[in-house]
């Protein structure tokens, strides 16, 4: 069963989270609980796998450069190949899908210069080709959703 605390912070904080030296105390603040409750929700949230990570979304021309891969990984080696793969700093996430290319994520990099050294390292240390699927046109899709709870 998930906590106030957990649903409060999935509701309120899926987007807009405080711009501030410290934002976890601000939302303490806000929802009257201390920061330590608040970091060990998250903390607890990310080990459920409820959540994945907490942080911010760039536009990744203002801040660097970014692409979607996908690779076409035997089946038996998934779990693997993801795991390898989600260890870089670079990869925002990392998921599989039903497809000849089966796991597809993105990497982000300060320049392109870092990009392709990433995406180097990852084809060469896989053995497998990467299809590479930089972005061409961006469109903002709002990922918010309102989430229904149930006990």
């Amino acid at each position: 069963m998930m906590t106030t605390l957990a649903r409060q912070l999935l509701d309120r904080y899926q987007r807009g989270l405080p711009l501030s030296a410290n934002p976890y105390a601000e939302i303490a603040a806000e929802l009257g609980v201390s920061e330590q409750d608040v970091l060990a929700t998250l903390r607890q949230l990310r080990e459920q796998k409820i959540i994945t990570r907490v942080g911010p979304v760039f536009d990744h021309h203002k801040a660097g450069a970014s692409t979607l891969v996908a690779m076409a990984v035997p089946p038996e080696r998934l779990d693997e190949i993801a795991a390898y793969i989600s260890r870089f700093d670079a990869v925002n996430h990392n998921y599989a899908r039903e497809h000849d290319f089966n796991l597809w994520f993105v990497v982000t990099a300060a320049d392109q210069q870092q990009l392709d050294a990433v995406l180097a390292t990852i084809e060469t240390d896989c053995g497998m080709p990467l299809l590479n699927l930089p972005m061409e046109q961006a469109y903002h899709i709002d990922l918010g959703f309102k989430l229904a709870w149930q006990d």
